[in-house]
């Protein structure tokens, strides 16, 4: 598969606080010797040519990895829908893959998956896991831009709930799926 079979855009999110990770940028932080973003950026660069990176910090230091870089129109870290929002207002292709940049098991097997479900309907698609939504690892049609929108501003933050006002196609996967964990502990990043 190529980029011309699928056009889609892939949105890295990196504009996180970091909480659990003391406040540290996950992205840039360093497992089996290259930071966690490069990992993500070696599986999808071939699958896109609109590579966009959501960051809050460090921008220098994230600008290799993509082709475009896009902040928050808030500050204080709102989180990850404000992201999402930040992507689709500048993506170039009619639909944008959403992934964690904190999830380094990620392969291309799995994001072909996620591409596959580009759909005529304009329809959303989200992994799920063990039961569970994964909405870091979503495919979005940018037409719903205004939508995530008007739910942002009814106080929606997170994107799982904005995609669910809206027909979901679900990928199951199994709770086991190594490739979806999160680094997002500093005791992921020792194993």
């Amino acid at each position: 598969m190529t980029a011309a079979q699928h056009p889609c855009s892939i949105l890295l999110l990196a504009g996180g606080r970091g909480q659990r990770m003391g406040g540290q940028d996950k992205g840039l932080l360093d497992w089996d010797g290259k930071p966690l973003i490069a990992h993500v950026q070696a599986v999808v660069r071939p699958l896109t040519d609109d590579l966009i990176i959501s960051c809050n910090r460090n921008q220098a230091l994230y600008r290799p990895y993509a082709d475009q870089l896009v902040s928050d129109a808030e500050a204080g870290f709102p989180g990850p829908l404000a992201g999402v929002l930040a992507g689709l207002a500048v993506a170039r292709q009619p639909w944008m893959l959403v992934l964690a940049c904190d999830a380094p098991l990620i392969d291309r097997e799995l994001i072909v998956d996620l591409l596959d479900q580009i759909n005529d309907q304009g329809q959303p698609a989200m992994i799920r896991q063990g039961g569970y939504w994964q909405p870091m690892f979503s495919l979005i049609p940018c037409a719903l831009r205004a939508d995530l929108e008007h739910a942002w501003q009814q106080g929606d933050r997170g994107i799982q709930r904005a995609l669910l006002k809206h027909p979901v196609r679900a990928l199951e996967y199994a709770e086991e799926d190594r490739r979806l964990s999160n680094f997002n502990t500093p005791a992921f990043l020792q194993h």
